[in-house]
């Protein structure tokens, strides 16, 4: 699939991820300076009225629901060949599946967990009380956001639930073969068809709560059938008996046996801790609400509550197209490479660097511009040089520092393997996306030696004969990304 240039008004930087129904497309808000996610219908269900409504509804109600924990809808419209499209809110710190994914088989930090699944709950209320079934919650629909103190050194995340589910909405149709739910997480009275309430979508936040605190999913069901009858949990070891009471409940096989509504899930989890959860005011109050019908309710002094926090600020723009990016192997930058700016200018902290051609641009913090190489590099095996640009906090920062280095590459086929990084903890390679001219490789390399902890390797086919490769050295993943995201090219 090849990247459009623009939809709408919004240039296109990269393609995010793509689903049975819909492509979604990182774009640039040129406006109000701001990146933002754009979900287009897939081109197969373009000609279906019936797939073009439920889409367009999607968007209309989440415009409508007000939770700062379910992904906002900014704006609608239609492609140039005439298929609907949403504009989103951009989740920079990618989504909780690629969080648990850096933890293989290791719960995450008891405080973080809990204060996504009181998030994810509110968020799950927010639709309930608009009579909306999410019905397909697991780690890969939970978005994760900075806010404004989410800068390298410890900011916060806020979780937002995404992707109501154009398949869920329609799975009742003949005409389609839709899974109605992700295996290890959906409820067994939703695998085996029936009348659905929020104990669905609760059972799901209480899988959920299993991974999160545990390490592992509950089940590892392949089929919907073996999640219509799951065998008994195993036993929660290593987790506090309290807490393991409250997840047990919501995750058992009759719903008459959990928790009456999420609501009371999330306060049972809270309660659990001893008032220990560190979450928002404004994740707390639908769920006080939801709860004094029942005669409960989730006091203040319940948890740690902290006011709202403004999102941050966006990233710079990009005036051009940018392209997706590639690392490894030896910088060998041309004779005569200039030291020093090229083409730059500061906003935020951060410095927006050109290569002298000006083919190549990228955005860092200004902490990493302590030296600029412009003038291009000759890649192994070719006579000539193109087009490079190594920005890094100093001379020798691919050993000692952070940096990034943006560069064009012959070859009209991506290779087997990205370059590898064995001095770094742990290496996973992300799942294919597509480029420019439809293919696209990154890696993501974590536990590095300090100061670059992570080290991100992106390699994208820009051309028949031409390829741009990438690597970004940082302290943290969320600015490695941004950086990422930040590069220009042909």
């Amino acid at each position: 699939m090849s990247s459009p240039r623009s939809i709408g008004r919004y240039p296109v930087r990269r393609r995010l991820g793509a689903g049975a129904f819909a492509t979604v497309w990182l774009a640039e808000d040129e406006e109000l300076d701001s990146p933002v996610a754009i979900k287009v219908l897939a081109d197969n269900w373009s000609g279906d009225e019936h797939v073009r409504r439920r889409f367009v509804e999607e968007g209309r109600f989440l415009r409508k629901v007000e939770s700062p924990h379910v992904v906002p809808v900014y704006d609608a419209g239609e492609t140039d060949d005439g298929r609907p499209y949403l504009v989103m809110a951009y989740a920079d710190r990618g989504t909780l599946a690629e969080r648990v994914a850096a933890l293989p088989g290791r719960p995450l930090p008891r405080d973080e967990a809990l204060r996504i699944l009181v998030e994810v709950g509110a968020g799950l209320q927010a639709l309930h009380a608009r009579g909306v079934l999410h019905r397909d919650v697991k780690p890969g629909n939970v978005l994760l956001r900075a806010d404004e103190t989410g800068e390298s050194g410890g900011g916060r995340t806020r979780a937002m639930l995404a992707d109501l589910g154009l398949g869920k909405a329609l799975d009742v149709s003949s005409r389609l073969t839709v899974i109605a739910g992700t295996p290890s997480y959906v409820a067994p009275e939703q695998a085996r068809g029936e009348g659905l309430d929020g104990r669905a979508d609760l059972f799901s936040l209480a899988a959920l709560a299993h991974r999160l605190l545990v390490g592992r999913p509950a089940w590892s069901h392949d089929s919907l059938a073996a999640a219509a009858e799951p065998p008994p949990l195993a036993p929660l070891d290593g987790l506090d008996p309290a807490l393991a009471a409250v997840v047990a409940r919501g995750l058992a096989a009759d719903r008459e046996q959990r928790q009456a509504g999420v609501a009371e899930f999330v306060a049972d989890l809270v309660r659990a801790t001893g008032g220990g959860v560190d979450v928002d005011r404004t994740a707390l109050e639908p769920l006080r609400t939801a709860l004094e019908p029942l005669g409960a309710a989730l006091e203040p002094d319940a948890a740690t509550v902290h006011e709202p926090s403004t999102l941050p600020g966006p990233a710079p723009a990009a005036s051009r197209r940018p392209a997706l990016l590639l690392a490894g192997g030896a910088l060998v930058l041309a004779a005569g490479g200039g030291l020093g700016w090229a083409a730059a200018g500061s906003l935020g902290g951060e410095q927006r660097v050109e290569d002298a051609s000006g083919t190549l641009a990228v955005t860092v913090p200004a902490a990493w511009a302590g030296e600029v190489r412009d003038a291009g590099w000759t890649p192994p095996g070719r006579d000539a040089s193109l087009p490079a640009l190594s920005v890094g906090s100093a001379g020798d920062w691919r050993n000692a520092g952070t940096g990034a280095f943006v560069a064009l590459l012959d070859g009209d086929d991506l290779p087997g393997a990205l370059p590898g990084h064995p001095e770094c903890g742990s290496s996973r390679v992300e799942p294919g996306a597509a480029g420019a001219d439809g293919e696209a490789m990154t890696a993501v390399h974590r536990d590095c030696p300090a100061p670059a902890s992570v080290v991100l390797e992106h390699l994208e086919q820009v051309g028949d004969d031409r390829q741009l490769w990438v690597q970004v050295r940082g302290a943290d993943l969320a600015t490695v990304r941004r950086v990422l995201d930040s590069v220009e090219g042909p």
